[in-house]
């Protein structure tokens, strides 16, 4: 039988409140869940337990006001058996499938099949018949990026995909403002896609230069201190993992608006009376998912768990 506890958080001292929270939490076993009751949406701990524990739950509203707001926080059991991401690293191929079942392999990446498939009520058996089809066809030759020294991925992620983002923000901005403001009256999905699109332009603007900045040069010093053996300072934010707690929070708000877009968007279905700009910005959102799907599986499915490796090798 599952175990809940549950925590009235009204009644805590403002200050004690996310630390009574996170000690509830940690003393959690997988499976284990805390029901908190609170007087306001406690949104704000959803990303603080995301940036400091990481993806290691599941989050469930079982009441969203106006007085009153309920949540079920899940502590997840550890995977058995390969997860999404290390498949998709293995043989990007398998992306193709997930896509298809809507399966998110980039900010779900650490999950098992079984378990994302069960939380989208998909049949895992028809799933895994895919994957298995798959791996029994020849790989043609293309980037193994699991192969790929970790300063070149980063310059990779940098020049690629950061690129395509900055390049692509302006002109998706001007495409959803447009088709919300022409169509929005028939088509109020628009209006909520335009508002969606803006939280994602601002969410990578502040994000990307975090990255470029900080962590990358970073994980640039570690993989040279492990070829050179040259001594390492340890940085102001401390462990590695810290940063990078962060920026999987940051690529799971990205990756819930899109996820919302689509959905909005049915599937970046055009409806009959769609004009031109219309066809034109489902396209460039469907284009943009894609590269993006393919860049945070890059940073947070390779990039970060090597870097993270690294980083215990120079310092052991």
């Amino acid at each position: 039988m599952e175990t809940i506890d549950f925590l009235d958080v009204t009644v805590i001292e403002p200050r004690l409140k996310h630390p009574t929270i996170f000690n509830r939490f940690d003393n959690l076993t997988g499976g284990e869940s805390l029901v908190i009751h609170n007087d306001h949406d406690p949104k704000p701990l959803y990303y603080q337990l995301l940036g400091e524990r990481g993806n290691i739950f599941k989050w469930e509203y079982l009441s969203q006001g106006p007085e009153i707001w309920e949540v079920r926080i899940t502590k997840l059991t550890p995977e058995e058996g390969e997860t999404i991401g290390e498949l998709v690293t293995k043989d990007y191929r398998k992306a193709e499938i997930f896509k298809k079942y809507g399966l998110d392999f980039c900010c779900g990446g650490k999950k098992s099949v079984a378990r994302a498939c069960a939380e989208k009520g998909i049949n895992p058996v028809l799933v895994e018949q895919e994957l298995n089809a798959l791996t029994e066809t020849p790989v043609a030759r293309t980037q193994n990026f699991n192969a790929w020294d970790l300063s070149f991925l980063a310059d990779y992620i940098e020049n690629t995909h950061h690129t395509y983002v900055r390049e692509s923000l302006p002109a998706l901005s001007e495409y959803t403002t447009k088709i919300a403001r022409v169509h929005g009256e028939r088509h109020p999905e628009l209006i909520e896609i335009a508002r969606h699109f803006v939280a994602i332009a601002a969410e990578l603007n502040a994000h990307m230069p975090k990255e470029e900045r900080v962590l990358f040069p970073y994980i640039r010093r570690l993989n040279e201190a492990d070829k050179s053996g040259a001594t390492l300072v340890k940085p102001g934010f401390g462990s590695i993992q810290n940063p990078i707690n962060m920026m999987e929070m940051e690529h799971e708000a990205a990756g819930s608006s899109l996820e919302a877009i689509r959905e909005l968007s049915n599937n970046y279905t055009v409806p009959a009376d769609g004009c031109t700009t219309y066809r034109l910005a489902f396209a460039k959102l469907q284009e943009f998912e894609s590269d993006l799907h393919q860049h945070i599986h890059l940073e947070n499915n390779i990039l970060f768990p090597k870097a993270i490796e690294l980083e215990q090798k120079v310092f052991s």
